[in-house]
């Protein structure tokens, strides 16, 4: 009965939607709703992360999420009526797995801009230090740097503020301090310390600090580029593995037989404890791919 109301409660909907924009594909219809709502309610910072994604060519198409979201629905239906044999479950636990594909977005998005984030400043770590070689000045490096073309926004827009703090104070010590607190990595704040030191006190052997300091940075992105190539390993199986766990109830059956499984279904304690391996082995994964998504390019 409750499928039969489901199924005309979705027939209507679409009837709806399809009279009320007879000139426009429905389809597009509902995806620009969508879209227009996510503008609306996403945060600040996801549409930043999910627009600069955008850029790197690393956002899915609609085409993408629609095949995802039939992905989604139509697994964790199948799943969680092996569980339970019930209808009703198996659409409520589509329509929540459905429901964490935004989360699922903004991880991904949030990859993305990190790994960009963590070039950038590869990018402008060793190239002021090149500029510096060659002028002796830290706000002339960075007017260098600024000038060559290799940054993008955010990083342009921020080297443009310490020029600009650097020439209002007189010197770079706000400068300096407002760059690292935006960017809370420790081959900056060496870097800048490192400035800091040659401006105030001076040095004559600059260059060789300098050269350590490039030799630094070297391996720094040596050890985040193969930290990456292991968290990805580690991701593929850990997926693979946290997939699988959800299958341990066709084991329990095949152990004790359908029918005597059926019979377990009819115990309210049984479905509570059912409800509980699908949420701890959700909430298992979700950390898990929380993890791969985070702190990349952090030392």
């Amino acid at each position: 009965m409750y499928v039969e109301i489901f199924a005309v409660a979705a027939l209507l909907i679409f009837v709806y939607i399809y009279r009320k924009n007879k000139g426009e594909n429905s389809y597009k219809f509902i995806a620009g709703t969508v879209s227009n709502a996510y503008e609306r309610f996403a945060p600040y910072s996801f549409k930043i992360v999910r627009e600069k994604a955008k850029e790197l060519g690393q956002e899915y198409t609609t085409r993408q999420y629609v095949i995802q979201v039939a992905l989604f629905g139509i697994i964790s239906a199948f799943v969680s009526y092996l569980y339970f044999y019930s209808i009703i479950w198996s659409i409520i636990y589509a329509v929540a797995t459905i429901a964490v594909i935004p989360y699922l977005t903004y991880l991904r998005c949030k990859k993305a801009y990190s790994e960009f984030i963590f070039e950038q400043i590869q990018v402008y770590t060793t190239n002021v230090i090149m500029e510096f070689n060659t002028t002796q000045s830290f706000v002339k490096a960075l007017e260098g740097v600024r000038d060559s073309g290799v940054l993008e926004e955010p990083l342009l827009g921020d080297i443009n503020e310490m020029i600009k703090m650097s020439y209002e104070n007189g010197t770079i010590d706000e400068a300096v301090r407002f760059m690292n607190e935006k960017y809370d990595y420790y081959v900056i704040k060496n870097m800048h310390q490192l400035f800091l030191q040659i401006t105030k006190e001076g040095s004559k052997d600059s260059g060789e600090a300098l050269e350590g300091m490039l030799q630094d940075i070297d391996m720094l992105v040596e050890s985040v580029y193969r930290d990456r190539i292991d968290r990805t390993s580690f991701y593929k199986q850990f997926c693979t593995f946290g997939l699988a766990l959800y299958l341990l109830v066709l084991l329990v059956q095949l152990l004790l037989g359908e029918a005597s499984y059926l019979e377990l279904l009819d115990q309210w304690y049984v479905v509570i404890l059912l409800h509980g391996v699908i949420l701890i082995n959700t909430y298992f994964l979700l950390t898990g791919i929380k993890y791969y998504h985070e702190d990349v390019g952090a030392e």
